[in-house]
């Protein structure tokens, strides 16, 4: 059975960092693209962002508005796939999860693909506030 369970949110000032973990299990972590969503406070889910992405092979994809500030990276001893944000800002805040849809390239949700027919976690609140 797939499974990811995302931690690590809190409340974080802003140009502070946090680290998000996402624990897989049932599949093959390093076969497939794993992403980090978030939903902000009041979007619906078809609002969602995918603010990180790492493919089977390739670069990991970042869209324009965590690029240099967001890093995903797979911990394979651990079975995580973590997201490290630096820098963070007041629009950062959102429920953060990932998912994945079990295909190997990314991005997942510009490439059509439907994270809601997937599988992902129940999510982790970021927080950016003074």
């Amino acid at each position: 059975q797939v499974q990811l369970v995302e931690s690590g949110g809190g409340l974080v000032q802003p140009g502070g960092s946090l680290r998000l973990s996402c624990a897989i299990s049932g599949f093959d972590m390093d076969r497939y693209a794993i992403s980090w969503f978030r939903q902000a406070p009041g979007k619906d889910r078809q609002d969602v962002q995918e603010v990180s992405c790492i493919p089977r092979m390739t670069d990991p994809y970042y869209p324009d508005s965590v690029r240099g500030r967001f890093a995903i990276y797979r911990d394979t001893a651990n079975n995580t796939v973590n997201l490290q944000m630096n820098r963070l800002k007041p629009e950062d805040t959102a429920l953060y999860f990932c998912g994945t849809i079990l295909r190997f390239s990314c991005p997942i949700l510009a490439a059509g693909g439907d994270i809601w027919k997937g599988s992902y976690g129940q999510g982790t609140q970021v927080t950016v506030s003074s």
